[in-house]
């Protein structure tokens, strides 16, 4: 039942991304991909030409979250039309705690 509600979910969401423009979709799917803690802490800039630019706080979470990379994206990939090959992550001012 479980599996099922689940599915459905993800069939609601990515139905909706795929209405949403194609440089706007990956903005939104970032905090599915990444979880609350995480989008808590940053916030995505821009997606073009396949690149994901997402703020981060500081190198630490930068040098984390690059390990993490590959899950995000296919993660992000499952629910949007035009892929996204890769995520840069860039040190700025993000929202404080």
């Amino acid at each position: 039942m479980m599996k099922r509600a689940a599915a459905g979910l993800e069939k609601i969401v990515s139905d909706a991304l795929g209405r949403t423009p194609a440089t706007e979709a990956p903005l939104l799917a970032w905090p599915l991909a990444c979880g609350t803690l995480v989008a808590q802490r940053t916030r995505p800039l821009e997606c073009a030409q396949g690149v994901l630019r997402v703020e981060v706080p500081n190198a630490g979470w930068r040098a984390e979250l690059e390990t993490l990379a590959p899950q995000y994206v296919a993660i992000i990939n499952r629910y949007v039309r035009e892929t996204v090959r890769r995520i840069e992550f860039v040190v700025g001012r993000t929202k404080p705690e």
